[in-house]
């Protein structure tokens, strides 16, 4: 992902772009069951710290979707819809999560399923706490056991890549009632027929052309508060640029 975030670092605009470092090193869970939770941490504290510093709408490109944490913490408005394009929900708590891994639980810190644990590790939660009520997952395909159990339990919107229409997002979201969203997009909601890049690839997923199209038609309707794109995993740096263009209008959508 190093390859990844560097090849999308490399065609963003140098005036208006900021590399946050992360730590190098395992990192330490801190007594938690949070993995590298002091690497999180850090990570957090520094992108909390830059986006602080500007009143501008900010794309965060990652990294994995840990660094969402600190993205959505700041961007959020109590009239934001988190719409998380991902094929993954992670939406895991530290107690449900067998790998410990902050990038599947992220959404669930978001929602507060990892406050306690986060306290330990020096993370402050973020605040105001994600509403489930206004939380869409779009192209999200696998799930495990204890995430689909939340979602039934809390009543999230989920809106399947099978055969997607834009329009059906849109309505997703004004829903919720919500004016301004996220976006969030974990490149595996693309199908990986489409798309070489994936840290976890997963079958069946968006057509690019349809992720951006869905994308284009939320900002249509809704103001755009902050976004993130995360997990382009190419097997190499020079393999990067094959799949360079797709990102890049992923880019122009959010950014225009």
């Amino acid at each position: 992902m190093s390859d990844g975030a560097n090849a999308i670092f490399g065609d963003l605009p140098a005036k208006s772009s900021t590399m946050i470092e992360v730590p190098v090193g395992a990192g330490d869970a801190l007594g938690t069951k949070i993995h590298r939770l002091s690497a999180v941490s850090i990570v957090s504290e520094r992108l909390a710290t830059e986006l602080a510093g500007s009143s501008e709408t900010a794309l965060v490109v990652g990294g994995d979707c840990g660094v969402e944490y600190a993205a959505v913490s700041h961007a959020l408005t109590p009239d934001t819809c988190v719409v998380w394009f991902d094929a993954h929900p992670d939406l895991h708590s530290p107690e449900s999560s067998e790998s410990g891994a902050f990038s599947g639980m992220v959404l669930g810190a978001l929602l507060g399923r990892a406050d306690d644990e986060l306290r330990a590790g020096g993370v402050t939660p973020g605040s105001p706490v994600v509403d489930a009520a206004r939380v869409v997952l779009v192209g999200t395909r696998t799930f495990d056991d204890a995430e689909d159990a939340f979602v039934d339990e809390s009543g999230i919107t989920s809106v399947s890549a099978l055969d997607l229409d834009p329009a059906e997002v849109v309505e997703a979201v004004a829903a919720t009632g919500a004016t301004s969203i996220y976006v969030h997009v974990d490149l595996d909601v693309l199908d990986p027929g489409d798309f070489d890049g994936l840290l976890d690839p997963q079958p069946f997923g968006l057509a690019p052309a349809t992720l951006v199209a869905t994308i284009g038609a939320l900002r249509e309707r809704f103001a755009l508060v902050g976004a993130g794109i995360c997990s382009f995993a190419p097997a190499s740096a020079a393999a990067a640029g094959d799949d360079l263009g797709t990102i890049l209008r992923l880019v122009g959508a959010l950014a225009r």
